[in-house]
């Protein structure tokens, strides 16, 4: 597909295809994906931890120790994200950072930090969700898709 969009280019493009291609550094792909596997892992890890402090010390159950977990993660990020930590741990992991928890996370503090100088309302206020705010439309359409669904499986299949 990409050669024959190069095959209908003219030829100074193309030589200049050939040369960029020659000068373009090489990503290590296997590097990056071990350790974004990694980070990604011990960021579940660390929720996963979280957790059973809550199930043990709170006494909540496995269902419902959930929701604190989400908050803390949130909140941990939030905090990393203030202080320029998380952002450095995104520079490294790359997509280990994006675990959907963390990064709601620092796609809200980013955007809250970006537009400060334009005031609270009109700039915190009115664009700490642009970013995350796709991301919860379709969350929650995908969750009310899964539910549905669900739904009618359990009241027509007998599940």
């Amino acid at each position: 597909m990409a050669d024959k969009k190069k095959k209908n280019l003219p030829p100074e493009a193309q030589s200049y295809q050939a040369f960029q291609d020659k000068r373009e550094v090489k990503r290590p792909l296997l590097k990056n994906c071990i350790k974004a596997f990694f980070v990604g892992g011990f960021i579940c890890f660390i929720g996963q931890v979280i957790t059973t402090f809550y199930i043990y010390y709170f006494n909540f159950t496995e269902q419902t120790a959930g929701s604190p977990t989400v908050a803390t993660l949130i909140f941990i990020t939030m905090l990393l994200t203030g202080f320029g930590v998380y952002d450095r741990i995104g520079q490294f992991s790359g997509a280990g950072s994006a675990v959907p928890v963390t990064g709601f996370g620092n796609a809200v503090i980013s955007s809250a930090i970006e537009y400060r100088t334009e005031g609270f309302i009109l700039g915190v206020g009115s664009n700490m969700l642009k970013l995350a705010g796709p991301v919860i439309v379709y969350g929650v359409f995908s969750a009310f898709i899964i539910a549905l669904l669900k739904t009618i499986l359990i009241k027509w299949g007998g599940l």
